[in-house]
């Protein structure tokens, strides 16, 4: 009786209302909405986050055959690369080619069964990440068909015929794949495509054959020039409803083998300058049967789930890993750099502007390290989890960026000059493409990860849109009865922990991030309430806030950040040398996240609701302060330290060259015969050299060579490329 009085009076006229206010939702845009798992996001986004609950989650460690691999064909793989003259003749040498499809890189995800690796997430993260910090061009190249590709979408619909057609010689590289989506009128609105797929008939030798006219137009496509085999998306119209799916199936999915007739691959495009496959595909009336469509005619139509589904895991592997490779190297040979070079007498790691970088580089690859970590653990639990995947794309090639911006800084002059010794330049002119790919990220910021999160990680909002959708007065009623009691949970407990300043979050025993754990809970509590706050005031104009949209982002980006770090420093034993970068980057992403906050606080359009908000969860404002000097001078400390762990730890991924290999490998050599030497050097008084101090009786004639041999290799390495 009282349900029913309830739905007359009360969420009858509210769901009329609120109707009203939604924007119309088509079909791919819920559909990329309602992709994928929700995961610990969730409960950052609802305001309760379980913390014991997340440090007892178990992230998978590589398997025994898994490192062997790393240390052995990836290993060998690095150094058959030169990337300097990969930039000069644009494309991996045969050498190169031969062994990647031997060892089967380009089947790390393909099952055993089909001559695949089969290898995890955490182990295809771990081999692009090592690849990466060698070559770009040879980690893209590895990459693309491990990510989104023919092979991981033949995995999830393909028919078992195209199976087992195409997956073992994809395995083996018998099979190049590229993957057609982007348009020139439809890169971030891929959904929007205007390549078409007519279903109709055809005489072919006397036989009249159902299929597909396809005419396409794609461009920005990795590895096109030289695929044998080539995915398509498009959208299919079926005039006579020759399918029994209607005359507008939508989008579809196909496999073309390279000899398809009309199928044409144009001359190739050049991204930065960096030497990995791309180029544009293109056909017009192209005649395919039914059997290319990817699961075969009964997968028409449902291209777009297919693509967002394997989005939401694939996103937060490959692109993160690439990022991670880059920032791993630039503070590995930052920190080396800082001590091998000397300028006023004094290695360039004592002056406070270098260190100012350096803690940041450090700071941001710890961050970026145990973000990836967590995001693959999470794929290899069984998660696909959408928001986080864009989250650890969007924000690890972000801060790709500014690992790369200080390592250039660093070593300034020397950074700049292109040629063998150069580490960075060509990391450095690829950090575009790693950000434009697989959704820009000004998209994936701006409407992505905050969209998505509020249907996938919000407990009834996406009840109430489908009832709301359908019209569905007992749903609705069921929905928003449910919304309003979360909601007044959400306000007392945000409340609570506001002027409590976090005190009574539960916080794990014995962690030495007391505090960091006290104001996460707090902000994830703040956050979850102005979520709801914009949601409600602003409903389907939301949408268009991309200025507050991207805020929460942010927000919601850097609370799953915090939380991975502080997962990252416990699965570690919290170690001491770990302790100084882990509070660094928690007090740069909590303070991200409050200043996200306070921000669409002064630019929420209801000025009372922003107040009122400012008053019961922000009450004392921006309390996470911005980094001291001592925080910076800790952290790089422990970085330049003699015994190396931070460092050593922070760059684990990475590949290491021989001593006698231009750039890395040299600038390594002269780092350790530095370090060796400088005991020997501290015994001359200012002034004297190495022949004086020998003659002084200062210094054996063993020392004076040693020391003789360091000053040699940090001369060497400071030298640059002449053309």
């Amino acid at each position: 009786m009282l349900k029913a009085l309830r739905r007359t009076l009360i969420t009858g006229p509210l769901m009329g209302l609120v109707r009203s206010t939604l924007p119309q939702i088509g079909d791919t845009e819920r559909i990329a909405l309602e992709a994928g798992t929700t995961w610990f996001e969730g409960e950052l986004f609802r305001g309760n986050p379980d913390f014991a609950k997340l440090l007892a989650f178990e992230v998978k460690p590589l398997s025994a055959e898994e490192q062997a691999f790393l240390a052995g064909p990836t290993e060998e793989l690095c150094t058959l690369v030169n990337d300097w003259t990969i930039e000069k003749e644009q494309d991996l040498p045969k050498k190169v080619w031969d062994f990647i499809k031997k060892k089967k890189f380009l089947g790390i995800i393909i099952p055993k069964e089909y001559g695949g690796l089969g290898f995890s997430a955490a182990a295809h993260a771990a081999v692009v990440t090592k690849i990466a910090s060698r070559s770009v061009a040879t980690a893209v190249t590895v990459m693309v068909p491990n990510s989104l590709g023919p092979g991981e979408l033949l995995m999830r619909y393909g028919t078992q015929a195209q199976k087992d057609r195409y997956l073992k010689k994809l395995a083996i590289g018998e099979e190049i794949p590229c993957f057609g989506l982007t348009e020139p009128e439809a890169g971030s609105d891929a959904a929007s495509g205007q390549s078409i797929g007519v279903v109709g008939h055809k005489t072919i030798n006397g036989k009249k054959e159902l299929g597909i006219f396809l005419t396409f137009n794609k461009r920005y496509i990795t590895l096109a020039p030289i695929a044998t085999v080539v995915g398509l998306a498009f959208r299919l119209t079926d005039p006579d409803n020759l399918l029994g799916k209607g005359t507008e199936p939508g989008i579809t999915l196909a496999l073309l083998p390279r000899e398809t007739k009309g199928l044409e691959i144009g001359r190739r495009h050049d991204p930065m300058g960096v030497g990995f496959m791309n180029g544009p595909l293109s056909g017009k009336d192209v005649f395919v049967p039914l059997d290319v469509l990817i699961g075969g005619a009964e997968y028409a139509g449902q291209g777009w789930r297919m693509l967002m589904e394997a989005l939401a895991a694939g996103r937060g592997i490959s692109l993160p890993s690439l990022s991670v490779g880059a920032a791993q190297l630039s503070l590995r040979a930052s920190a080396n750099y800082s001590v091998v070079r000397r300028q006023f007498g004094l290695n360039i790691g004592r002056f406070e502007g270098i260190r100012e970088r350096l803690a940041r580089l450090t700071g941001h690859t710890y961050a970026m390290t145990a973000a990836q970590r967590l995001t693959v653990g999470a794929v290899d639990a069984g998660e696909h989890p959408a928001v986080v995947s864009a989250i650890a794309k969007a924000y690890l090639t972000e801060n790709m960026r500014l690992a790369l911006n200080d390592a250039m800084d660093i070593q300034a002059g020397a950074a700049i000059i292109r040629g063998p010794r150069n580490i960075f330049a060509r990391p450095y002119t690829s950090i575009p493409i790693g950000i434009t790919v697989e959704g820009a990220n000004i998209l994936t910021r701006s409407l992505i990860v905050f969209g998505q999160g509020a249907i996938r990680c919000h407990p009834y909002l996406q009840a109430e849109v489908e009832a709301l959708t359908k019209r569905d007065k007992y749903g609705f009623d069921e929905a928003f009865m449910g919304h309003l009691g979360y909601l007044l949970r959400n306000i007392v407990r945000g409340k609570f922990h506001a002027w409590t300043c976090g005190t009574f979050v539960k916080v794990p025993n014995g962690t030495p991030f007391k505090a960091e754990y006290q104001h996460l809970g707090r902000l994830s509590a703040a956050f979850s309430v102005i979520a709801e706050a914009g949601l409600i005031t602003l409903g389907g104009s939301l949408k268009r806030k991309e200025y507050l949209s991207g805020r929460y982002a942010d927000a919601l980006a850097h609370l799953f950040i915090a939380s991975s770090v502080l997962k990252h420093a416990h699965d570690n034993g919290n170690p001491p040398h770990h302790l100084a970068t882990a509070r660094w980057a928690l007090r740069h992403s909590l303070r991200e996240v409050e200043q996200a906050l306070l921000g669409v606080l002064a630019n929420l359009p209801n000025r009372f609701v922003a107040a009122w908000l400012r008053l019961a969860v922000l009450p004392c404002g921006s309390k996470i302060k911005p980094h001291t000097d001592r925080m910076h001078d800790a952290v790089v400390d422990e970085l330049l330290s003699s015994n190396g762990r931070l460092k050593d730890d922070l760059s684990n991924q990475i590949y290491i060259p021989a001593a006698d290999q231009a750039g890395m490998g040299q600038l390594e050599a002269a780092y350790h015969a530095v370090v060796a030497a400088t005991p020997l050097l501290a015994r001359l008084p200012k002034g004297t050299t190495v022949a004086e101090g020998l003659a002084q009786g200062l210094l054996s004639k063993v020392e004076a060579e040693q020391l003789k041999a360091a000053q040699a290799l940090r001369t060497d390495v400071v030298q640059v490329d002449a053309q």
